[in-house]
């Protein structure tokens, strides 16, 4: 690793790594509290956009390597041994979207899974609001194009992966829906992990009973669900509020008059995890406002 891909990094994944946390953050900036020193108020700023940090209380900058220097007091060089040892792969943006997987063998190696623990990976999942849905991912580690690579993962029906970390967004294996039965005669459908794992974080706030669950992965899959949606009395549809969510919710309904379309419950934002980052419907937050 050089320096130019150790700045490349994401810096607020380096502070992760070393435990630090900011006290708030925005899509611009995040503020921590000196990670050089104690303090009681954050003067350690994150441009986002520039990945570039400045400590306001002894008036200095720099990039990931100027940070990494002054935080272990060291050179250079030593810092990019560190960087080296820490499999930062994870972080780099992961130009592999578009890599086609019809013989997936060759091309990645899954390395391992287990739940998911690492720092970063909560902390994304914190960010989605859906960090207490752990139970339906894995962590996911794998080998491609002799890199190494982790991220979360969320299992589909043929037994491959949708992988999502903050910089990727891939599918390791075939691409196929994702079902979760219950027995249940009703059934909700979503277009990715993300709006499931949302429904799920507020489905006792609405007070909806557990139902079945399909997920398509990707709406391009709703040609392969035609044939299972026959045996329900109720179904749901949570699509995203754009053009192809809209194409989707209405071929379903074409072909099964019983099917709702639920996206008024989140009829001003982009989708269902929007409503839920944006909006925040827990209980919680409920009950603070019904206490002013």
């Amino acid at each position: 690793m050089n320096c130019k891909q150790f700045n490349s990094i994401s810096l607020e994944e380096v502070l992760i790594s070393l435990g630090h946390l900011p006290t708030k953050q925005n899509e611009k900036e995040a503020w921590y509290l000196n990670p050089f020193a104690s303090e009681s108020q954050a003067s350690f700023k994150i441009n986002k956009s520039l990945n570039y940090w400045y400590l306001f209380s002894e008036g200095i900058g720099g990039t990931n390597t100027d940070f990494m220097k002054k935080y272990l007091k060291t050179s250079v060089n030593e810092v990019l041994v560190w960087a080296e040892k820490q499999n930062f792969s994870f972080f780099q943006k992961q130009n592999i979207s578009n890599l086609k997987l019809e013989d997936p063998n060759k091309y990645y190696e899954i390395t391992y899974e287990k739940k998911i623990q690492h720092p970063a990976l909560l902390e994304y999942l914190r960010e989605r609001k859906v960090g207490n849905q752990t139970q339906f991912l894995h962590e996911i580690h794998y080998r491609m194009n002799d890199k190494n690579y982790f991220g979360i993962g969320f299992k589909n029906d043929s037994g491959g992966y949708e992988i999502r970390n903050k910089y990727s967004k891939i599918c390791l294996g075939k691409k196929d829906i994702s079902t979760i039965k219950n027995g249940s005669e009703s059934l909700r459908i979503f277009e990715g992990f993300f709006d499931f794992l949302s429904f799920k974080s507020v489905e006792n706030f609405l007070e909806k009973d557990p139902a079945d669950y399909l997920i398509l992965n990707s709406v391009s899959m709703i040609q392969n669900i035609k044939s299972s949606l026959g045996n329900y009395e109720n179904i749901e549809l949570y699509f995203d509020n754009d053009e192809a969510g809209s194409r989707a919710v209405e071929m379903i309904k074409n072909e099964n008059e019983i099917a709702e379309d639920c996206r008024f419950l989140y009829s001003d934002f982009k989708d269902l995890n929007d409503w839920i980052i944006h909006k925040n419907p827990s209980p919680e937050r409920q009950v603070r406002h019904r206490r002013r």
